[in-house]
Formats: C-alpha cells, sequence, structure tokens
C-alpha cells in the first residue's frame, strides 16, 4: 500500500534515453525542431542570438523583422477558412467585433530564445524534476527553468508556465489601464522590481535565505497623482501547501504597511476594475490545486508573437487603446505550434471559473491564449499575451497583456510602459529588497 501511496502523490523526471531527445528532435526547451509539413513553421535554429544592428544596450528593442510584410488578415468573414487556426476565444472576438477587430498575420519566426545556461538546468529537470501531487502540489529536484521539458500530464505544463525562465532580477515600469465599453480609461503607472531568486544561475542570497521562493513583486504607483505613492509586495512561493502567498500594502496617506490576508486565485486584481483574477496574471499564476488539469496535446495556432510594434516607444497608449479592443495594426500574429491544456474546478473547489483552456508557446512554456468560463459554462474572458524576445538577455517574455471581459464589453491591458524605461535584467536578488520595511522605506 505504501508504494502505491508514493506513486501517486510524486511523479518522477523522464529517463535519460528520452531526455536525450533534447539533443535531437526536440529543442533543449522541449519544443519540436523540425518544420511543419508546409514549412509554415520554420525549424528551431536557436532563436535570436544577437541584437540587430542599430540596438543599444538599455534602449528600447528594436524590431528585427519591422520588414516582414503582411501573409493574411483574418476577419469574422475568414472563420470558415482560417477557423482552424484560431482557438474559441478567439473566434468570439473576432464575432463580437467583426467590423474593427482584425489579425494581421505575418511570416513565423521561432525567435525564443534563452541563455546556454537556462538550456543546460532545463536538460538537468529533465530526469530530476518530481511532480508533488500532495497539498496544493509543487515541484522538487529543480532549478532555474521549465522542470518538465517532455511534459506527460496537464499539470506538467502549467508548472513549466509557472517556472519559466524570464530572467532572475528585473526591473521594470507597468502601465494598466482599464477601458470602458465607450473606450475611456485612465492609466495606472507602476515601478516594479521582480526578484526570481528560482531563476538564478548561481544559488543568490535570496535564494539561500528563501529556497522555497518562486519570485518577489514590489511595486509603486508614480501616476496618477492620487494614487502615487501607494505601493504593495507579494511574495510567491513554489510549494504553498504550508506557505502560502504573502501580500503587504503601504498607504501614503496613513504612511502604513498593512498585511493583505488575502490575495490569491480569483481575488480581483488590484487596479483591474474586476476585469481580471490575480490569477489571471501573465495569463496564470500561482498554486494550480483547484483545477483538474487535462493535456490536450498539441495544435498549430495563430498566436500573438514578436510584438516589437507594440511595445515600441514612439507609441502609447492613445495609439494601442480603443474601443472594445487594441488597435489592430499593431498587433503581430504567426503560426506557432502551442500545447493546448484544460481546466476544469474541482468539485467541492471556489473559483469563478468554472473551466480554463491555455495555449502554451512550446519554445518558451509561455501562455500565449487563455480561455475562461463562468460557472454556467459560458466563455467569459479571453486573455492574450503580446511576447517578445528580450534579445539582450536571452529570454522571450510577455510585454503587453490583453484581457477581454466578452459579458461586460470591456479590456483590461498590462504592460503599457512604452514612454518610459525599458526593462532592466540583472543577476541575483537580495531578500532584504523584498521586505516589508523595505516596502515603506521606497516610497518615502
Amino acid at each position: 500500500m505504501l508504494l502505491v501511496l508514493v506513486a501517486t502523490t510524486a511523479w518522477g523526471g523522464v529517463s535519460p534515453e528520452e531526455a536525450a531527445r533534447l539533443d535531437a528532435d526536440l529543442t533543449p526547451m522541449g519544443a519540436e525542431r523540425g518544420a511543419n509539413a508546409d514549412g509554415t513553421i520554420p525549424a528551431w535554429t536557436g532563436g535570436i542570438t544577437a541584437p540587430p544592428p542599430g540596438y543599444e544596450p538599455g534602449a528600447r528593442h528594436l524590431d528585427p523583422y519591422a520588414g516582414d510584410p503582411i501573409l493574411y488578415t483574418v476577419t469574422a468573414a475568414d472563420l470558415d477558412v482560417r477557423g482552424h487556426l484560431l482557438s474559441d476565444g478567439q473566434k468570439a472576438l473576432l464575432k463580437a467585433y467583426p467590423d474593427t477587430w482584425w489579425l494581421n498575420v505575418y511570416p513565423t519566426h521561432r525567435s525564443a530564445s534563452f541563455p546556454t545556461w537556462v538550456y543546460e538546468a532545463v536538460r538537468a529537470n529533465a530526469t530530476r524534476a518530481r511532480l508533488i501531487l500532495d497539498g496544493k502540489g509543487s515541484v522538487a529536484d529543480a532549478r532555474v527553468g521549465p522542470p518538465f521539458p517532455i511534459p506527460h500530464s496537464g499539470v506538467e505544463v502549467i508548472w513549466n508556465h509557472n517556472l519559466r525562465w524570464r530572467g532572475a532580477r528585473v526591473e521594470r515600469s507597468e502601465g494598466i489601464a482599464a477601458v470602458t465599453r465607450l473606450g475611456r480609461y485612465r492609466v495606472v503607472l507602476l515601478d516594479q522590481l521582480l526578484g526570481l531568486p528560482y531563476a538564478a544561475q548561481r544559488l543568490d542570497a535570496f535564494g539561500k535565505e528563501y529556497p522555497n521562493v518562486l519570485l518577489a513583486l514590489k511595486a509603486k504607483v508614480v501616476a496618477p497623482s492620487r494614487l502615487a505613492g501607494n505601493a504593495s509586495l507579494t511574495i510567491e512561493p513554489i510549494d504553498q501547501t504550508n506557505d502560502p502567498r504573502k501580500t503587504w500594502i503601504y498607504d501614503r496617506d496613513l504612511h502604513r504597511v498593512f498585511r493583505n490576508p488575502w490575495v490569491a486565485y480569483d481575488f480581483p486584481a488590484q487596479y483591474s476594475d474586476n476585469l481580471r483574477t490575480v490569477d489571471d496574471l501573465w495569463l496564470f499564476n500561482g498554486p494550480p490545486d483547484r483545477f483538474e488539469w487535462e493535456l490536450l496535446g498539441k495544435r498549430e495556432m495563430l498566436i500573438p508573437y514578436n510584438a516589437y510594434r507594440l511595445d515600441a516607444g514612439d507609441v502609447g497608449p492613445t495609439a494601442i487603446l480603443r474601443q472594445h479592443h487594441i488597435e489592430p495594426d499593431l498587433a503581430r500574429y504567426e503560426l506557432h505550434r502551442v500545447w493546448v491544456v484544460q481546466g476544469t474546478l474541482k468539485p467541492g473547489a471556489k473559483h469563478v471559473y468554472s473551466r480554463r483552456v491555455f495555449y502554451v508557446d512550446e519554445d518558451s512554456w509561455q501562455i500565449a491564449v487563455a480561455e475562461s468560463y463562468d460557472l454556467q459554462g459560458r466563455l467569459w474572458r479571453v486573455d492574450e499575451a503580446h511576447a517578445i524576445d528580450f534579445y539582450d538577455v536571452p529570454a522571450l517574455c510577455s510585454a503587453l497583456e490583453v484581457f477581454h471581459d466578452l459579458e461586460q464589453q470591456r479590456y483590461l491591458v498590462n504592460g503599457l510602459d512604452n514612454e518610459r524605461h525599458a526593462w532592466r535584467f540583472s543577476e541575483g536578488s537580495d531578500p532584504r529588497e523584498f521586505s516589508p520595511n523595505a516596502l515603506s522605506y521606497d516610497v518615502r
């Protein structure tokens, strides 16, 4: 009986023979190296391995594919011909806004790339990482990047997304806009510091002192003036069974730091006007325990990719934000292979979603498109992550996230940082940067 219990509560990595595929028919991240049958998805050749000519370190990222032509445009009238390349949520958006929303499709570039040492860590994870099913779920014996590059279950893909490599310490700006049905909005601007001790090349001070921390996120509001000075701090553990997420807020008027006792799962996200949940951030984050995850396989699909035009410094909220959706001519879609994972709410579990479907980029493990269904089973929200390769690092990260609410005919955008400083990546983080005391000190 004990052997059965162990087998059902922890799953091990793949065999060395299967892991050898990461140097053969699979990339180091576990994607298919080869092109698709008709060549519309090219073979993987390493992604972007050097910045394009003219790029200056620390500046906003130039578009390496600025000269690409539009191959075709998908509209609501094209669903009979192109619908098989779209998700149900993408088709719903086209049907909801047939006159103003379309998908411009460009040549596919498998641009996602990562440092060599990240690839080495993922290879090591393939054979040693263990999926822990007890409690809220966790991963053991993994470091730096995705733990299951050759996944055999839906929850392994979810952990690959949660533990995808996106740098070890990131300073960035964040602009958030909740757009009304009439197209009105207010942009909340924040300065953020993100520490990811799990992702550090060498175990840093943060990781040594707090080995269970996946990430820490500190944010300070800089605009509008009536909110400027408010701040927050979130500590996200890997295993949250006995160590749940912790959040603190700093109130500028009271000059006090308060512990926020419950900010997780389906709690409405701050500054979102109730257009997304806390666990919608990055299209999904946090423990996966409230859903049963099913791996539905892989498919070819049009997803947001190489969104350098949306991230350019010469565009801003007035150019990007439109009524009902972002400006379609600034978005770029490409044909890529994605893993499809479905989550169904467990009996007795609490959440505002009854079902979620994620479409996960095979080259980066970033969820590119997400669909969420309400408790009556109706499609409610459709989210997209417009990613770019930060080729100076390199790392593929979501530069702009759009959360569509079909019922309210509204949407939320995260990532409107175009008119502010570019992301800054560095190696290693200090736990003293992410303490409640530091939160109050930083905003004085």
